[in-house]
């Protein structure tokens, strides 16, 4: 099956969901139960009665947000529900508070937890996390976190739809201790240089799949971190951004590894990294097994391809010790495009444990799109086959 019919089967087979989900349902309008969409009325106990009655409702069920902007603080919303047809139908927009303290140190903004078969279907997260990110970037020590602007936590069979999600003040979307989860068609806009913007981001879940996404933002487009089993990106356009990363890892001594990550068709415009997988260099017991990065174009990319097993960002508290984390069975095919820097391929692997296993096939970068670019080798092996530029470095 080629990738354009496989992503026009995944998304013909999410519209049938979400047919599925909100025929004959029971809806719950937020506007009815007094929100309003002007932007400046808090209408946060509106949408909380909304999900009252459809998680209280013992049939599929509806929560329906009309055009409009919509401010709202902090939306929990809690499972497990009557009934397992929840839709979040968004047609409007949902701002945050323009003080980032009402939000900053409340972790999450919109926060799904123990629920199952939750379809959240378009509309807009305004999180207004510029100013956030002027305080943090000030050098501050008074700066809150920032709150991801939307959380799915503890939860199965999760489908977000078509979603945009703009200037949160940290993370975008988060997936954590969840099974089953989609984000399909998301669309993710923050600056270049706002702190911390993550835009997809999967921990300590398995079966999660991202599909047909584009994110432009200041951290990394995708974020992996602990415990991601089974993941599925594919159809994902990133930058500005800091790539497509697996890690952070080894922060912690015990940490759930990594494994079965698919990453494919994907493209990177004027990122920091492109393909990443990044540790620190500490004791772990972590690992990172079994990925695939596959048909990956890069243009004017910094680092394309990088394995950084002595991550330490800014260069500042950095433990310079040897990372536990194993990393074993990486395979790089039909990667091509230009590097921004003269190293288009850089391994820098554990003294104690080697990065072992990794294969790449047809890769061919080149160095602003003239210049041979090199590679860089330190305690990995592996294999090449096919086209391989620049020279392979194991």
């Amino acid at each position: 099956m080629s990738n354009r019919l496989f992503l026009s089967l995944a998304t013909f087979i999410a519209a049938v969901w979400l047919t599925g989900t909100t025929v004959s349902a029971t809806t719950y309008n937020v506007k009815t139960l007094g929100a309003k969409p002007d932007g400046r009325t808090d209408s946060t106990k509106a949408f909380m009665a909304a999900w009252s009655g459809a998680c209280g409702s013992t049939k599929p069920a509806t929560v329906y947000v009309p055009n409009g902007r919509f401010l709202v603080r902090g939306l929990q919303f809690n499972g497990p529900c009557r009934n397992g047809a929840i839709t979040v139908r968004i047609d409007g927009t949902l701002v945050a508070p323009s003080n980032y303290f009402v939000l900053g140190n409340a972790k999450f903004w919109l926060l799904f937890h123990g629920v199952q078969g939750v379809t959240i279907v378009g509309g807009t997260l305004d999180a207004r996390g510029a100013g956030l990110w002027a305080c943090k970037t000030s050098g501050s020590r008074n700066c809150p976190d920032g709150a991801t602007s939307l959380a799915i936590a503890n939860s199965n069979d999760v489908l977000v739809y078509g979603l945009s999600s703009v200037n949160s003040q940290m993370f975008h979307i988060a997936v954590n201790g969840c099974r089953n989860v989609r984000v399909v068609g998301a669309k993710v806009v923050a600056p270049w240089n706002s702190p911390n913007t993550d835009g997809i981001h999967v921990q300590l879940s398995t079966g999660v799949t991202i599909l047909n996404s584009k994110i432009s933002t200041g951290d990394d487009c995708v974020s992996v971190g602990p415990g991601a089993t089974n993941l599925w990106i594919e159809g994902v356009a990133c930058g500005p951004g800091h790539g497509i990363s697996i890690g952070s890892l080894g922060k912690d001594l015990n940490e759930q590894g990594v494994s079965n990550v698919t990453v494919k068709r994907v493209t990177f415009t004027g990122t920091e990294n492109g393909l990443r997988i990044k540790a620190w260099a500490r004791p772990s017991n972590g690992f990172v097994n079994g990925v695939l990065f596959q048909n990956a174009i890069m243009t004017n990319v910094q680092n394309p391809i990088v394995i950084d097993q002595n991550y330490c960002p800014g260069g500042k508290n950095c433990p310079r010790q040897v990372s536990g984390v194993r990393i074993s069975n990486v395979k790089y095919q039909n990667v091509h495009g230009t590097s921004a820097t003269k190293v288009a391929v850089k391994f820098d692997c554990s003294k104690k444990y080697p990065c072992r296993g990794i294969t790449m096939r047809d890769v061919n970068l080149s160095f602003k799109n003239q210049l041979p670019a090199a590679a860089y080798c330190v305690n990995a092996g592996g294999t090449t086959s096919g086209v391989m530029k620049p020279t392979s470095c194991f």
